[in-house]
């Protein structure tokens, strides 16, 4: 008897295990959904952070770039103003040049000193007349104020320029008045 009781207690312990090994495969199956939708998750939310990386370096990027044409061009409303006085100055020099009195002269020599001082402080930040001369017009850095006709000039040519046109750095800040063949 004592055998048959053990072979029962060892039958009800095969089905004890059993059960249990059932519900530790069933549990162990719950936990890996689990563990994969965590996975799931985790990749989530890495894909996610390397976006937001991405996206906060192309912020950064941008502003970057912002910034600099900003001060880039941070002078353009100074150098404007600046460019009507340089006109005169201009004028001024044409003026003198006419006269042949002595003590125009002397005005006329400290009047080109101070023209090209401020020509070298332009040059120096960047600011470069446009070149338009003998020229075919372009109406990015030229505006037409007449034209004319001239024997052996080409049609569209600039013939003369009215009043200096002005770059800063690689921006027309003034364009040319010019005068252009017809």
């Amino acid at each position: 008897m004592e055998n048959n009781e053990e072979i029962i207690k060892d039958d009800e312990e095969k089905q004890d295990k059993k059960k249990k090994d059932k519900h530790s495969d069933k549990r162990i199956k719950e936990l890996e959904g689990i563990i994969t939708e965590k996975e799931n998750e985790i990749k989530s939310l890495k894909e996610d952070v390397l976006r937001e990386k991405a996206e906060v370096l192309n912020f950064k990027k941008r502003k970057d770039e912002e910034t600099a044409k900003i001060l880039k061009y941070s002078n353009e409303d100074i150098v404007k103003e600046i460019l009507p006085i340089m006109d005169n100055f201009e004028r001024a020099i044409n003026a003198f040049n006419e006269c042949k009195d002595e003590a125009t002269l002397k005005y006329s020599e400290g009047v080109k000193m101070i023209y090209c001082h401020l020509n070298s402080v332009l040059e120096k930040f960047e600011v470069i007349p446009i070149d338009g001369s003998n020229k075919p017009f372009d109406p990015v850095y030229h505006q037409g104020l007449m034209l004319e006709h001239k024997d052996g000039v080409e049609p569209g040519m600039v013939l003369e320029v009215l009043q200096k046109g002005y770059l800063l750095k690689d921006r027309v800040i003034r364009p040319a008045m010019v005068k252009v063949s017809e």
